[in-house]
């Protein structure tokens, strides 16, 4: 039997420092997008999953071929400790 193996992407919509980053576009794609693109390119990687709690990056996932794991917003705060939204992303 093959393994699989899956990669997660974490994007929160709430960015302080730099608002929407993540669908800010860098160069001819958003930032997310760069991101999968690389994922996607990786023959071992079987799908690319993007957890994330804003709709706006969750279309430009989508766009882009990623797979979506919606996460609630209480976790994708910024006092949210990292490995909460891990967990979460790996039960669903």
């Amino acid at each position: 039997m093959k393994k699989k193996t899956y990669a997660f992407i974490f994007a929160r919509g709430g960015s302080k420092g730099l608002p929407n980053k993540n669908i800010k576009k860098l160069i001819d794609r958003p930032l997310l997008a760069h991101s999968i693109f690389i994922a996607l390119s990786i023959p071992r990687i079987s799908k690319v999953f993007v957890s994330t709690e804003c709709e706006k990056i969750r279309k430009v996932a989508r766009a882009f071929g990623a797979d979506v794991i919606p996460r609630p917003p209480e976790l994708a705060e910024d006092e949210t400790p990292e490995w909460l939204a891990w967990q979460h992303a790996v039960n669903w």
